[in-house]
């Protein structure tokens, strides 16, 4: 197989890390070559065959009809015998194609659940560039376009969604460059994972380029009235009029967790890192798009309790974004090793005892998940996914996070922490800008660190990656901290603590969400109302206890949280607080009032938000 957008991408790093002897640039070349790519389910792409390497995106995006219209120019690489070259599409109006300037016939294969049609434009070994002129659909699904007096426009491309708005390779294994040329209405700003604008323009033209290469998945944009404040050298946030000072007062330490990322695992490849606060209706805490993470405005608390996030997005700027899981059935490879850095990085500025704090709540929430899982679909449970015929939106659980976390720290515990740092600076430094999976990591980590049969006994990968539930030697987490909470916790529910002498004021958040979400699913209501009116849990500017409080309200049937319960669903979209909430009420013998107010809320909810809904109520 030739991996000709690998060898791009590859000039590219050893530009960017000074490698410029031909011995060394053809180690790595040769290194880059020879990876195995591992056969990707959710895309008609056959990059053997031909591949993108960059992308010239012109385009203008109009409010009213909900549709972006745009030119898509791609420089390719086609192999001597390649007859075509094969893109993802979903709902595109394909109106014109050339190859190297002339038009030719090009035709779109049946659809398929999930992945789309694919767009086959023929080309030859000759051909270098293709032009594709097309339109989006208003319901395409990586879209939302925010009604209201300020309309707004993001995109979320994770994990083939790309292909709603882009023809594409949407294969997470295929990177390539690109820039862009944007219109907008005038009085908006645009904004993309590229070099970005810090002042609207006034004619509504933007300029971007990308030039490090990345996955389709990494693609986005956004269009509204936004303002940039910078917040250190490197960083800054992005946010409406009315955010942006709570914002860059809660963001202000972005550049600390920079330094500290930088300090553990290499120098950072993507030259700023800025983040744009988006509608409430985005469907994640964060993505990490590259230069620009997407964020939610329910991570702005007032105290920068809810920072973690950011930590989380910044650590994908090494894995994710610079080492790529190859396929969506590796997906761990990103989101453990994340999770895994998030913990380092909040460790490093904040404190061990903020960090286990952290820990002990990923570890509660993934032995919740994986006895859910386990009594429905136990290989869900393995770190290696099996996602072919599904949407791989299905391996988006606390597996691939908290699981793949547990599983590299201890890792950690097992060598030492000195010997897995040096270890996993290796790793991104060696393979920056390329595609992992799961196989190539064991190789890399029998050969590089876990290489005598005692350390292998000792982790035992098998049962973590390819096994269900949770391995016997997975790490003992301990806070003190958390152990206190635990203990007032049972102390109030068997009465022998008031409610006003729990030491709530003095709770950091992490030990708030603690006690709220550990209370008995039986808590009477008549309980829950002396919490709240001693503590006013309900008026909290903190979305995580917020969302713990309301789901207990649920159970208990504390129909005083109810009103708020309503307005929070409706103008929140975060997907990790709407499926216990409309679940709760569902298991509850609720219902009704789920969906008396999904019928409000649904079309503020994007896609990604709607398709779980739709299927946890059971809505057409």
């Amino acid at each position: 197989m030739k991996y000709f957008h690998i060898i791009i991408a590859t000039a590219i790093i050893l530009a960017m890390f000074g490698c410029n002897s031909p011995e060394e640039n053809g180690r790595k070349s040769q290194v880059i070559l020879e990876m195995k790519r591992a056969t990707d389910f959710h895309s008609y792409s056959h990059p053997e065959e031909a591949v993108v390497t960059h992308l010239n995106w012109n385009a203008s995006v109009n409010f009213d009809d909900r549709i972006i219209r745009a030119t898509a120019i791609y420089d390719i690489d086609a192999s001597d015998d390649a007859e075509r070259i094969l893109l993802d599409c979903v709902d595109l109006k394909i109106e014109a194609v050339t190859v190297d300037g002339e038009s030719v016939d090009w035709s779109m294969g049946p659809e398929q659940p999930f992945i789309g049609q694919p767009l086959s434009i023929p080309v030859n070994g000759n051909s270098q560039r293709i032009s594709i002129q097309y339109a989006s659909a208003p319901s395409a699904g990586a879209l939302l376009w925010v009604e209201g007096e300020q309309p707004f426009l993001f995109t979320q491309s994770q994990a083939i969604l790309a292909r709603t708005w882009i023809p594409c390779q949407d294969s997470p294994g295929i990177r390539f460059t690109y820039e862009a040329h944007v219109d907008v209405p005038v009085g908006t700003m645009a904004l993309m994972s590229a070099t970005n604008p810090t002042q609207q323009s006034e004619d509504g033209h933007y300029d971007f380029r990308m030039d490090q290469p990345i996955p389709s998945y990494l693609m986005a944009l956004a269009v509204g009235n936004v303002e940039f404040r910078a917040v250190g050298p490197h960083t800054g946030v992005y946010a409406v009029p009315e955010l942006i000072d709570a914002s860059e007062y809660e963001f202000g330490e972005m550049e600390n967790l920079l330094v500290a990322a930088e300090n553990l695992y290499g120098k950072y490849a993507w030259e700023r890192y800025d983040l744009l606060v988006l509608p409430a209706a985005f469907p994640f805490g964060g993505m990490e798009n590259p230069r620009l993470t997407f964020a939610t405005p329910t991570i702005i608390a007032g105290d920068r309790s809810l920072v973690s996030l950011v930590a989380h997005e910044l650590a994908h700027s090494w894995s994710g974004n610079l080492v790529t899981n190859s396929t969506w059935d590796d997906f761990w490879l990103n989101e453990g090793f994340t999770v895994y850095f998030e913990q380092r990085i909040m460790e490093a500025v904040y404190g061990r005892e903020i960090s286990e704090m952290l820990a002990t709540l990923s570890y509660q929430g993934l032995v919740d998940e994986v006895d859910e899982i386990m009594d429905t679909n136990p290989d869900d449970t393995h770190l290696k996914l099996h996602l072919q015929n599904r949407n791989p939106d299905d391996g988006m659980t606390a597996i691939a996070y908290d699981k793949g976390y547990f599983f590299l720290r201890l890792i950690e515990e097992t060598v030492g922490r000195d010997g897995f740092d040096k270890f996993l600076k290796a790793y991104f430094t060696e393979h920056a800008f390329t595609v992992m999976d799961t196989d190539q990591f064991i190789a890399y980590l029998k050969e590089n660190l876990l290489n005598s049969e005692e350390l292998l006994t000792a982790v035992n990968m098998d049962a973590w990656i390819f096994g269900a539930g949770l391995p016997a030697n997975c790490p003992q987490v301990r806070s003190e901290r958390i152990e206190s909470v635990d203990a007032n916790l049972i102390a109030w529910e068997t009465g022998t603590m008031a409610t006003e002498d729990l030491p709530w004021k003095e709770w950091v958040y992490q030990e708030r969400y603690r006690f709220l979400s550990n209370l008995n699913d039986a808590t009477p209501a008549e309980r829950m109302k002396e919490l709240d009116a001693t503590w006013n849990i309900s008026t909290t500017g903190n979305n995580e206890v917020l969302f713990a409080w309301l789901e207990q309200s649920i159970r208990s049937k504390y129909a005083p949280s109810y009103a708020r319960l309503e307005t929070f669903l409706i103008n929140v979209g975060r997907r990790k607080f709407l499926t216990p909430l409309y679940r709760a009420m569902v298991e509850t013998e609720q219902k009704e009032m789920a969906l008396s107010i999904y019928e409000q809320a649904r079309q503020n909810y994007h896609s990604v938000a709607t398709g779980t809904m739709d299927e946890l109520l059971a809505v057409d």
